[in-house]
């Protein structure tokens, strides 16, 4: 009889042992219980830590470490309930006689706050930690690619230059093109702003202009960019753009500009530059966009030049003059060669200091 007790209450023992091991496990089911609870474990023991071991070899300035780290990786709810264990793991010391500084006490608070404003931003993010941060990197790299020119058949070369102000990892000027061996379909375009203010405009203005590109007929590529981005509300901005076709077979362009500077075409025959006559309004001012394109042919020697006005347009000059300046220091690129003088191209342009606007340069030739 006494056996029979002993196992039932040992059954029970154990059913209850499991459902607390359960609803604990469930307490701590999320990446962001689990971290705060290691991080309360560290802080507590810092703050033990500082008062047991002897001399200065812990001290409760340590308690700023915990503190960053609980603002990179944990919500914001979360971050205060340790900022108390903080605050409580400081008093301790303090009523041990571990001596707590002014300036050390106002380092801790300035962290605290440091850190509960970066954990408010990233939770308007949705993402703890670095994660943020990781997924800017993939949408910058995944724009560089997509800037990148195509490879082009044999006797065809193209180099394209794309420079941030300021040095500014993002951008509003980037480059969408595609091409299947006989054609090739490019689009320079050009965003309001400069630098990081423009460049995530950009990232989402790319994937959709790229994925028109070369879907739709030349001639309604950009009413068909104009058009979506009327459909996104008012505008925040002026977006300009250059359309390029090339038949790689001919050598015949058509071009389209929607408040672009104008391409330039150089013609080996006669070795100056011409500006082709494409023109259009801004895109995402008007409802029904209409533009003018121009047309023409590069023969072998020929070049083709695309550019945004942040090469050639500057605070008190006329954009005319930065065209004409253009030119002339294009017209080097004849004898160095089209393809290693890019670069420096629009170094000549910007001049040694950082470059105050986003400026985009694209070389297509024939040899």
């Amino acid at each position: 009889m006494v056996e029979k007790v002993f196992r039932q209450l040992l059954a029970a023992a154990r059913s209850a042992a499991t459902q607390q091991r359960a609803r604990i496990s469930r307490q701590f089911v999320t990446r962001n219980r689990r971290m705060a609870l290691g991080l309360a474990i560290v802080v507590i023991g810092i703050g033990i830590g500082a008062v047991v071991v002897p001399g200065d070899w812990l001290s409760p300035g340590v308690l700023i470490l915990p503190v960053l780290a609980g603002g990179l990786l944990l919500w914001p709810r979360a971050l205060l309930i340790l900022f108390a264990i903080v605050a409580a793991m400081v008093g301790y010391d303090w009523l041990n006689g571990r001596r707590i500084g002014l300036g050390l006490a106002a380092t801790i608070v300035l962290t605290a706050l440091f850190a509960a404003l970066l954990a408010r931003t990233r939770a308007k993010l949705g993402m703890q930690g670095l994660r943020g941060d990781q997924m800017l990197i993939e949408l910058r790299d995944r724009l560089r690619t997509q800037s990148q020119m195509p490879q082009l058949p044999g006797g065809w070369h193209a180099v394209s230059v794309l420079r941030p102000a300021g040095g500014s990892s993002f951008g509003g000027d980037f480059l969408v093109s595609a091409c299947d061996g006989k054609v090739l379909h490019l689009a320079l375009v050009d965003v309001a702003g400069k630098g990081l203010d423009a460049g995530t405009r950009a990232l989402m203005l790319s994937g959709a202009f790229g994925g028109l590109l070369g879907s739709v007929p030349h001639a309604d590529y950009l009413p068909a960019c104009n058009s979506y981005l009327q459909r996104g509300g008012p505008p925040e901005g002026f977006v300009t753009a250059v359309h390029l076709t090339l038949d790689l077979v001919t050598g015949d362009y058509l071009i389209s500009s929607a408040g672009h500077p104008p391409a330039a075409h150089f013609e080996a025959g006669s070795g100056r530059w011409r500006l082709t006559h494409s023109r259009g309004i801004v895109l995402g001012v008007v409802f029904d966009l209409r533009c003018v394109p121009d047309s023409g042919s590069l023969r072998p020697g020929d070049a083709l030049m695309l550019y945004t006005d942040g090469l050639v347009d500057a605070p008190g000059r006329d954009i005319d003059a930065g065209i004409d300046r253009l030119l002339g220091a294009a017209d080097q690129l004849v004898a160095s060669g089209f393809g290693d003088g890019a670069g420096r191209l629009v170094q000549t342009m910007q001049g040694a200091g950082p470059n105050s606007d986003d400026c985009a340069l694209v070389l297509i030739w024939r040899s």
